[in-house]
């Protein structure tokens, strides 16, 4: 007797691409909201001195404080979703942010107030890493382990294009159209429909609750000590988060002091700079998912160690090099900086071979990740202001390059179960 089988059901067209379908709603809210976000990165500290009348220091400081607050909210991310879940962290990040902007927009700014400006912006900084790094460990629980590196490659995909790519496209549209000031409303409004649509339609259940087992539930302040003691007693979760930190480390530093290089000393224009980076993150966005994928089919410790770490490695030296030897060559220059975007996406398969290592604590162990994410923003311009009077913009790249090395040597020690 004969029987048939009906044929197998093809996945869903998203789940094939590597965007959980059920995930789907966060990864466009998430990019509408970064976009809303950086929609002030390429004017904002401008318009503080210029029109607000602010010194340096004092716009210097506001960004300070900015800066810390973020740190603090990226790290705080995972360990409150343990606690509380995913999506109540990302309710909290984007209440903060909309708040803490409309009143610099409706009161700090139009009054001038310089301590309004620092209070509100800065304590704003705690709401972008609670919505977006939130998301990142919704995707941690609720993405299909085999597609998981591809899941986390669209995070950074609709991160990336929203904040530094999308958003300074917008601004650049609407600052000579609107003006600046009636520009940063709109980043508001952009900020509330993308979190309106996180919440009212990604249901997927495990970002509802926290995650850790309820016996692992317990105070607020044990939570948040458990992410930082999670580095020391378990030390190769403690690796990862410096292999996180080094991650970005170069790309914050490039971003301040390479332009002073290539400007100042080889004579290119800001233009071509400006043009430089965009060439550095579309390469970037190019790969993210590219190399999640290939982490999930080949080896993500060995994707993060030789196409994170060494790529990045020789990347900055390069920035350095190519225009030392070649001059005012756009194009071998525009190659060197897209070849860091590239080794900057090699380290997208990092959080799964992290969690791996204590699958009951994801939320703690991406606290230690976001943490290092953080602190990049922070740390990669520091080599840059402490080192450059000593050892040159030379010196500076070849610290980003042996850092990235680095990274290297630890992300092949973690030796995760899968290789």
């Amino acid at each position: 007797m004969s029987t048939t089988h009906a044929p197998p059901t093809p996945a869903p067209l998203l789940d094939r691409i590597g965007i959980p379908h059920t995930l789907v709603w966060g990864y466009l809210g998430l990019l509408l909201f970064m976009v809303g976000d950086g929609v002030e990165t390429s004017y904002l500290s401008t318009y503080f001195k210029a029109d607000l009348g602010f010194s340096e220091t004092s716009v210097g400081v506001v960004f300070t404080a900015y800066g810390i607050t973020a740190a603090i909210g990226a790290f705080l991310s995972g360990g409150l979703s343990d606690l509380w879940g995913p999506r109540r962290v990302m309710m909290i990040g984007a209440t903060c942010w909309a708040t803490c902007h409309a009143v610099m927009l409706a009161v700090a700014v139009p009054t001038g107030s310089y301590l309004l400006i620092l209070l509100s912006y800065g304590a704003r900084g705690f709401g972008y890493p609670l919505f977006a790094y939130g998301f990142l460990v919704w995707i941690m629980a609720g993405a299909p382990e085999k597609q998981l590196g591809k899941a986390l490659g669209w995070f950074w995909f609709s991160f990336t294009m929203g904040y530094p790519v999308l958003g300074a496209a917008l601004v650049s549209g609407l600052k000579p159209a609107i003006g600046f000031y009636p520009t940063l409303w709109v980043s508001l409004v952009l900020i509330v429909a993308g979190a309106g649509i996180a919440f009212t339609l990604l249901r997927e259940r495990s970002g509802y609750q926290g995650l850790a087992a309820e016996t692992e539930r317990t105070s607020l302040v044990s939570t948040l000590v458990g992410c930082l003691t999670i580095m020391l007693n378990q030390p190769k979760v403690g690796m990862g988060a410096l292999v996180r930190l080094i991650n970005t480390t170069s790309q914050f530093g490039v971003w301040v002091f390479t332009p002073l290089y290539l400007i100042e000393q080889v004579g290119f224009t800001a233009e071509e700079w400006a043009s430089i980076l965009v060439v550095m993150m579309v390469s970037n966005l190019a790969c993210v998912v590219l190399f999640g994928a290939l982490g999930d089919r080949w080896s993500r410790r060995k994707t993060v160690a030789w196409l994170g770490g060494v790529v990045s490695a020789f990347a900055c030296l390069a920035l350095y090099y190519v225009p030392a030897l070649a001059g005012h060559d756009y194009l071998l220059v525009a190659i060197a900086a897209g070849a860091l975007g590239v080794g900057m996406a090699g380290y997208v398969p990092l959080p799964p071979l992290m969690t791996m290592l204590a699958p009951e604590r994801k939320g703690q162990v991406m606290s230690s990740y976001t943490l290092g994410a953080g602190a990049s923003m922070a740390f990669g311009p520091l080599i840059g202001t402490v080192f450059i009077g000593s050892l040159g913009i030379q010196g500076v790249m070849w610290i980003y390059a042996a850092l990235h090395l680095l990274s290297t040597v630890l992300v092949l020690a973690m030796k995760p179960s899968d290789g």
